[in-house]
């Protein structure tokens, strides 16, 4: 079999969530399949680095996108009928590169990753009219315009917001009518969508994790002789998403003096690990306590010898793989309801949930008073990402998907 992973973002380096599913997902289907991956750049990024031959790929292809959100796309996209965030990815070189891609193979199926390539489906249906199409994704991403704008102080973005979130549920019914098959990352996210449209073909691929990569044994040998500090709160995440950056600040600013109070945090850290944070979150660093890294080498380290993974998230979509990392790396997490949104969860046996920040100080107490409580969330946790969420268990699932959607081709 012969898939084309369509992605509007490389999926090298391992620094996103976004770039995560889209390596493993590719990584997992080409253990049973032939896959190239055809990938687009942001224009202002590092030039593109190479995607490990351990990936498994048969052909790499990565096409800078032109400037994102300029004034006159921001124009286009308030006025529609397509919304900036699709505006983004069209550019006549991805264009290009697919028609040279398609006329020069033949593809049982096509993946593409989410609703911003949908301009490209009439190229793929002009070139390649028996090839199946699944759309993976990774997000509802109306879902996530839809709570920024209700959550933003700013009235122009709210308006702004509302409006793209409107344009992109439009660009979402199209999609859903328009591809042969889709996953996406939640059962829920499945319900909310076959609402929209009854007749789409929806399977639930979860995001998953390197459960080998996070065992004891990998985390130690990741940096045997130093680590960043026992039992610190962690808070791991992209820190140029405003999601991350609006569930930092707020821990910092209304959870962790409350904390530091207690004599069991006096000398701990609150650590933020994760690229390119924004000047708000720089700033967190000038607080007693509080830690900044910006990109690391291996963020393992930092799983290794941390007391708890802190997700207090108020705005989004989607599920964390954050979380799913900590649970493979045998560390509790406190979440809020949103941020465990999509991952099949129960509480006080694999996470506890906070909402304000008294509970959150709570919870976190909980864990240095109660061993067995801790014990308890780190077995409970392990158990639930190694049956439900290991990279490989997801990737076979999602060649199913691959397979049917091209059978009914023909």
């Amino acid at each position: 079999m012969r898939i084309l992973y369509f992605s509007s973002r490389e999926c090298w380096p391992l620094n996103t969530g976004a770039r995560l599913r889209d390596y493993h997902l590719a990584h997992q289907l080409a253990q049973y399949a032939e896959v190239s991956y055809l990938g687009l750049r942001m224009h202002n990024d590092p030039p593109a680095e190479t995607i490990p031959l351990s990936a498994g790929l048969h052909a790499q292809q990565i096409v800078d996108k032109d400037p994102s959100f300029s004034p006159g796309k921001l124009i286009r996209g308030l006025i529609g009928p397509m919304p900036v965030t699709l505006l983004n990815c069209i550019t006549p070189r991805a264009t290009d590169a697919l028609e040279r891609i398609l006329t020069s193979a033949a593809f049982d199926s096509i993946q593409l990753e989410g609703v911003h390539l949908l301009p490209y489906v009439k190229t793929i249906r002009r070139l390649s009219p028996r090839t199946a199409i699944v759309c993976d994704w990774h997000n509802i991403e109306s879902e996530i315009m839809r709570r920024y704008a209700s959550s933003t102080g700013s009235l122009p973005r709210r308006a702004y917001a509302s409006r793209t979130a409107a344009l992109i549920e439009n660009m979402e019914l199209r999609l859903l009518r328009e591809c042969d098959a889709h996953s996406v990352a939640s059962g829920r996210e499945r319900e909310r969508l076959l609402a929209r449209e009854p007749k789409a073909d929806i399977t639930t691929i979860g995001n998953g994790v390197d459960v080998a990569f996070h065992t004891d044994h990998a985390i130690a040998a990741a940096s045997p002789a130093s680590a960043p500090g026992a039992g610190h709160l962690l808070f791991v995440g992209s820190m140029d998403y405003h999601a991350n950056v609006d569930g930092a600040v707020e821990f910092a600013n209304q959870v962790w003096p409350l904390l530091r109070m207690q004599p069991a945090f006096a000398q701990r850290k609150f650590v933020i690990v994760g690229r390119k944070p924004a000047p708000e979150v720089v700033a967190l660093a000038q607080q007693p306590g509080i830690e900044v890294t910006g990109t690391v080498p291996d963020v393992r380290v930092y799983y290794r010898d941390a007391l708890a993974v802190v997700v207090l998230l108020r705005v989004g979509s989607g599920t964390r793989l954050k979380i799913l990392e900590a649970m493979a790396s045998g560390v509790p997490v406190v979440s809020t309801r949103l941020g465990a949104e999509g991952i099949d969860v129960t509480p006080g046996q694999d996470v506890l949930f906070a909402e304000t920040p008294d509970e959150f100080s709570r919870a976190l107490q909980s864990l240095v008073d109660n061993a067995d409580l801790r014990q308890r969330l780190v077995s409970g946790a392990r158990r639930l990402v190694s049956a439900e969420y290991d990279w490989p268990i997801l990737g076979k699932r999602l060649l199913e998907v691959h397979r049917r959607a091209a059978e009914r081709m023909g």
